[in-house]
Protein backbone atom coordinates (compact mmCIF):
# COMPACT_ATOMS: atom_id res chain seq x y z
CA UNK A 1 0.00 0.00 0.00
CA UNK A 2 2.64 2.57 0.75
CA UNK A 3 4.45 1.81 -2.63
CA UNK A 4 0.95 2.70 -4.46
CA UNK A 5 0.66 5.77 -2.54
CA UNK A 6 4.67 6.75 -2.85
CA UNK A 7 4.72 5.90 -6.35
CA UNK A 8 1.80 8.49 -7.50
CA UNK A 9 3.92 11.37 -8.08
CA UNK A 10 6.68 9.90 -10.21
CA UNK A 11 6.53 11.43 -14.11
CA UNK A 12 8.51 10.78 -17.17
CA UNK A 13 10.69 13.35 -17.82
CA UNK A 14 9.82 13.94 -21.56
CA UNK A 15 6.96 14.24 -23.30
CA UNK A 16 5.83 11.54 -25.43
CA UNK A 17 7.71 9.11 -22.71
CA UNK A 18 4.74 7.28 -20.17
CA UNK A 19 5.13 5.77 -17.19
CA UNK A 20 2.84 2.83 -16.31
CA UNK A 21 2.34 1.91 -12.92
CA UNK A 22 0.03 -0.96 -11.53
CA UNK A 23 0.13 -2.30 -8.17
CA UNK A 24 4.16 -3.07 -7.60
CA UNK A 25 5.40 -2.89 -11.37
CA UNK A 26 6.34 0.01 -13.57
CA UNK A 27 6.85 0.49 -17.14
CA UNK A 28 8.37 3.32 -18.92
CA UNK A 29 7.28 3.91 -22.37
CA UNK A 30 9.57 5.28 -24.71
CA UNK A 31 8.62 6.03 -28.44
CA UNK A 32 11.17 5.12 -30.91
CA UNK A 33 11.34 9.51 -31.46
CA UNK A 34 12.77 9.69 -27.61
CA UNK A 35 14.72 6.44 -27.91
CA UNK A 36 17.75 8.57 -26.68
CA UNK A 37 15.90 9.77 -23.64
CA UNK A 38 16.05 6.06 -22.23
CA UNK A 39 19.36 6.85 -19.71
CA UNK A 40 17.87 9.64 -18.61
CA UNK A 41 14.25 8.47 -17.91
CA UNK A 42 15.93 6.18 -15.92
CA UNK A 43 18.10 8.19 -13.91
CA UNK A 44 15.30 9.60 -12.92
CA UNK A 45 13.43 6.88 -11.74
CA UNK A 46 16.42 6.00 -9.57
CA UNK A 47 16.68 9.49 -8.11
CA UNK A 48 13.21 9.42 -7.30
CA UNK A 49 13.70 5.88 -6.17
CA UNK A 50 16.56 6.88 -3.92
CA UNK A 51 14.90 10.33 -2.55
CA UNK A 52 12.33 8.07 -1.01
CA UNK A 53 14.07 5.58 0.18
CA UNK A 54 13.49 3.23 -2.60
CA UNK A 55 15.70 1.64 -4.75
CA UNK A 56 15.58 0.77 -8.66
CA UNK A 57 16.66 -2.95 -9.14
CA UNK A 58 18.12 -3.16 -12.57
CA UNK A 59 18.76 -6.67 -12.20
CA UNK A 60 14.94 -7.13 -12.26
CA UNK A 61 14.34 -4.11 -14.80
CA UNK A 62 13.83 -5.31 -18.84
CA UNK A 63 14.09 -3.83 -22.13
CA UNK A 64 11.88 -5.10 -24.84
CA UNK A 65 11.98 -2.87 -28.60
CA UNK A 66 9.35 -3.52 -30.55
CA UNK A 67 10.05 -4.22 -34.32
CA UNK A 68 7.51 -4.09 -37.08
CA UNK A 69 8.61 -7.05 -39.14
CA UNK A 70 6.19 -5.85 -42.41
CA UNK A 71 8.86 -2.53 -42.35
CA UNK A 72 10.78 -2.40 -45.62
CA UNK A 73 13.35 -0.19 -44.02
CA UNK A 74 15.64 -2.18 -41.40
CA UNK A 75 16.16 0.29 -38.31
CA UNK A 76 18.99 -0.06 -36.11
CA UNK A 77 18.20 -0.96 -32.50
CA UNK A 78 19.67 1.73 -29.72
CA UNK A 79 22.75 0.82 -28.06
CA UNK A 80 22.39 -1.32 -24.78
CA UNK A 81 22.17 0.45 -21.31
CA UNK A 82 24.54 -1.52 -19.31
CA UNK A 83 23.47 -2.93 -16.04
CA UNK A 84 19.12 -3.75 -18.50
CA UNK A 85 18.44 -6.99 -20.20
CA UNK A 86 17.08 -6.63 -23.00
CA UNK A 87 14.61 -9.18 -23.79
CA UNK A 88 12.62 -10.68 -27.14
CA UNK A 89 9.52 -11.74 -24.49
CA UNK A 90 8.25 -10.20 -21.02
CA UNK A 91 4.95 -10.94 -19.28
CA UNK A 92 3.00 -7.63 -18.43
CA UNK A 93 0.78 -8.63 -15.59
CA UNK A 94 0.67 -12.17 -16.70
CA UNK A 95 0.34 -11.27 -20.51
CA UNK A 96 3.27 -12.47 -22.74
CA UNK A 97 4.73 -9.96 -24.92
CA UNK A 98 7.18 -10.45 -27.67
CA UNK A 99 9.05 -7.79 -29.17
CA UNK A 100 7.25 -8.64 -32.60
CA UNK A 101 3.89 -8.37 -30.78
CA UNK A 102 3.23 -11.90 -31.70
CA UNK A 103 -0.11 -13.45 -30.30
CA UNK A 104 1.23 -17.43 -29.66
CA UNK A 105 3.78 -17.14 -27.06
CA UNK A 106 0.65 -15.62 -25.15
CA UNK A 107 -1.83 -18.16 -26.58
CA UNK A 108 0.68 -21.37 -25.82
CA UNK A 109 1.27 -19.76 -22.08
CA UNK A 110 -2.48 -19.73 -21.12
CA UNK A 111 -3.42 -23.29 -22.96
CA UNK A 112 -0.60 -24.89 -20.91
CA UNK A 113 -1.68 -23.20 -17.43
CA UNK A 114 -4.91 -24.48 -18.25
CA UNK A 115 -4.00 -27.85 -19.26
CA UNK A 116 -2.18 -28.13 -15.34
CA UNK A 117 -5.46 -26.68 -13.86
CA UNK A 118 -7.20 -29.87 -15.93
CA UNK A 119 -4.81 -32.48 -14.70
CA UNK A 120 -5.37 -31.31 -11.38
CA UNK A 121 -8.77 -31.60 -12.05
CA UNK A 122 -8.54 -34.92 -13.35
CA UNK A 123 -6.67 -35.78 -10.30
CA UNK A 124 -9.25 -34.62 -7.65
CA UNK A 125 -11.82 -35.91 -9.56
CA UNK A 126 -10.05 -39.82 -8.74
CA UNK A 127 -10.08 -38.95 -5.20
CA UNK A 128 -14.34 -38.65 -5.07
CA UNK A 129 -14.27 -34.80 -5.55
CA UNK A 130 -17.73 -34.13 -6.99
CA UNK A 131 -18.81 -32.76 -10.19
CA UNK A 132 -20.46 -29.89 -8.94
CA UNK A 133 -17.54 -28.87 -7.07
CA UNK A 134 -15.24 -29.78 -10.26
CA UNK A 135 -17.00 -27.30 -12.39
CA UNK A 136 -17.19 -24.75 -10.23
CA UNK A 137 -13.73 -24.81 -10.00
CA UNK A 138 -13.53 -25.14 -13.76
CA UNK A 139 -15.82 -21.79 -14.28
CA UNK A 140 -13.85 -19.76 -11.74
CA UNK A 141 -9.95 -20.65 -12.89
CA UNK A 142 -10.03 -22.16 -16.38
CA UNK A 143 -12.75 -20.10 -18.13
CA UNK A 144 -11.06 -16.55 -16.40
CA UNK A 145 -7.34 -18.07 -17.70
CA UNK A 146 -9.02 -18.16 -21.23
CA UNK A 147 -11.22 -14.72 -21.03
CA UNK A 148 -8.20 -12.77 -19.43
CA UNK A 149 -7.01 -10.10 -21.65
CA UNK A 150 -9.12 -11.56 -24.43
CA UNK A 151 -10.75 -8.55 -25.58
CA UNK A 152 -6.37 -7.22 -26.12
Amino acid sequence: MFYVVNVSDIQAVFEGNFLLKYADDSYLIIPAVNVDSRSTELSHIANWAKHNNLKLNLAKSQEIIFVDRKRKEKVSEPIEISQLQRVKVMKILEVTITNGVLKSPHIQSVIASCAQVLYALRVLRAHCLCSSALQTIYQYVVTAKLCYTSSA
